[in-house]
């Protein structure tokens, strides 16, 4: 079955990439395509020689990295671990075993190739808005772009919100009824590697199709275009229908993944929105007061723009004047993204929305005089970079000069002191607590030490962020004692500096049955970790 429904993703996967071709009918443009693809495959690449082999998170990228692990093992997302939705560990999964690689840098390399995809699709959009391209300006547009592809691990929604943008200008350059249903299938197809995208996807894809109709007397009709799309939206969602009809016990994980959502009532930990007027000029450096205020400026500008260029394309529809298919597309996605942004508002979620922001800008500033344009663009440009290059691991070990060379999975990592110190300790307590394989547990903020160590973790739930059920604590409670792991690591810190979000809190009967029958050793070399070992008996 894993075979199988990694198959239809493949399959699906090229569906994408021959829907974008299907714009390039004259040979040009089809020189163009593949100029265009090259060139992104070319400023990947140079990332990945960059930074590929720099920096190291146990959080967000480990749990990624857990899933591709377990996938390649024949486990099953949301059914066996806790996960993001499936396609893009079996995208993951499949390229790795290709390259016969369960690593860290072999997991980059394949989120590298989906950001190839997503890359190319954005530079094609802003290359055929004008009648001629304009290398240059797809050079600092591209510049621009891979500013924002952060965090790498992330990488999947950057490039799954570019690849709904093309899709949706697909459909508004000419709105037939082929491309009606093309464009259903793949925002199924989106949904397969992210429900949120899904959501965003039908959310845009309704905007435009009801722009479409404004003052349109040829076929098809709202009603017929919308019938083709869900007929699409099904097809294209089909690997997780058929994942939900065919694999056992899926249906069940996938109900309660989405109950859950219900329950807590929120999609994120929200975080308030850092508004320019609330930076403390008075307390920090004038370059960090600068991306402050820039950082508070975009979060403004993606709700600005969704507005603003609705409503222009919308007066031009009534008017009947030509609007950029593609910045159709970006004006009905720029809301529901924004939403991303606002649900934990920092810069890691800004930059997974920011991408119909910064599509649209670059294509209405392709079609402006070179004295509009440039500025403009170049002021982008230098913006993102002063926002986003604070960020990127290659810049984080350059600017210290303090990352240290680290084995890990065989390939050798530049990354910070922390971290480094972090792994050392994981090492030394598998040596001593866990060897031949045996598990421990890593709670509730390190799924990454999982992979690191290539073992299964003794819980479902490898990322402990909201509180759970007593219900929910009994069945993890069941599979530690099935599990007897030779050590238990609890990371005893207050996410956000929310002392309710302590693992003790959100976890109280596992952390009072950890207390009761484990050790706590007294040397911990943080106080923030609590490092239980199994109970030595007395003679």
């Amino acid at each position: 079955m894993h075979e199988e429904t990694s198959s239809l993703l493949w399959s699906a996967a090229g569906t994408i990439t021959t829907i974008i071709k299907m714009y390039n009918k004259p040979q040009e443009n089809k020189l163009l395509a593949f100029q265009i693809l090259a060139f992104a495959s070319f400023v990947v690449f140079a990332l990945f020689l960059w930074q590929g082999h720099k920096g190291f998170s146990l959080w967000d990228e480990g749990f990624l990295w857990y899933g591709a692990q377990r996938v390649m093992l024949g486990e099953v997302p949301i059914r066996d671990f806790m996960s993001y939705d499936p396609g893009r560990y079996y995208w993951s999964a499949a390229l790795m075993s290709l390259w016969g690689d369960n690593g860290i840098v072999a997991l980059r390399g394949a989120v590298a190739v989906f950001q190839v995809m997503g890359l190319f699709v954005a530079l094609l959009l802003i290359a055929r808005s004008v009648r001629t391209a304009n290398f240059p300006y797809l050079f600092l547009s591209a510049i621009t772009l891979v500013a924002w592809m952060y965090p790498r691990h992330k990488l999947f929604d950057i490039s799954l919100s570019i690849l709904l943008i093309g899709v949706l200008a697909f459909l508004v350059q000419h709105p037939t009824s082929r491309r009606y249903f093309l464009t259903g299938l793949c925002v199924g197809l989106v949904a397969v590697f992210g429900r949120n995208h899904g959501v965003y996807g039908v959310l845009g894809s309704l905007g435009v199709m009801v722009w479409l109709t404004i003052k349109r007397v040829d076929e098809p009709g709202f009603i017929k275009g919308v019938t083709l799309w869900a007929i699409g939206v099904t097809a294209g969602f089909a690997p997780m229908l058929l994942m939900i009809l065919l694999v056992p016990d899926f249906a069940t994980a996938f109900w309660k993944s989405l109950l859950f959502f219900l329950e807590i009532k929120t999609t994120n930990l929200t975080l308030p929105v850092p508004w320019p007027w609330r930076v403390a000029f008075d307390s920090v450096s004038v370059g960090k007061a600068i991306r402050g205020v820039l950082v508070g400026l975009f979060f403004i500008a993606m709700v600005v723009f969704g507005v603003l260029a609705i409503s222009w394309a919308t007066r031009q529809k009534f008017h009947k004047r030509a609007v950029p298919p593609t910045l159709v597309a970006a004006a009905f996605l720029a809301l529901p993204y924004a939403h991303y942004a606002y649900s934990r508002a920092d810069v890691s979620h800004l930059a997974k929305s920011i991408f119909p922001l910064l599509v649209g800008c670059l294509v209405l500033l392709a079609t402006q005089p070179a004295r509009i344009k440039w500025p403009l663009a170049l002021m982008l440009c230098g913006a993102s970079l002063w926002v986003m290059m604070h960020f990127h691991p290659g810049w984080q070990c350059r600017a210290s000069k303090q990352c240290m060379n680290i084995e890990i999975s065989g390939s050798e990592l530049s990354i910070d002191a922390g971290t480094a110190s972090e792994i050392a300790l994981l090492r030394k307590l598998a040596a001593q607590y866990a060897p031949n394989g045996q598990s421990f547990i890593a709670a509730p903020f390190w799924p990454g030490a999982y992979p690191l160590l290539e073992r299964k973790s003794p819980m479902r739930e490898i990322y402990a962020l909201f509180p759970r059920s007593e219900s929910f604590q009994q069945l993890e409670i069941e599979r530690i004692k099935a599990a007897n792991p030779g050590f238990i690591l609890i990371f005893d810190f207050p996410l956000d500096g929310r002392e309710e979000l302590r693992f003790r809190n959100t976890r109280a009967l596992i952390h009072q049955y950890i207390s009761d029958n484990f050790e706590l050793l007294p040397d911990s070399p943080d106080p923030a970790y609590q490092i239980y070992t199994i109970k030595r008996t007395v003679q």
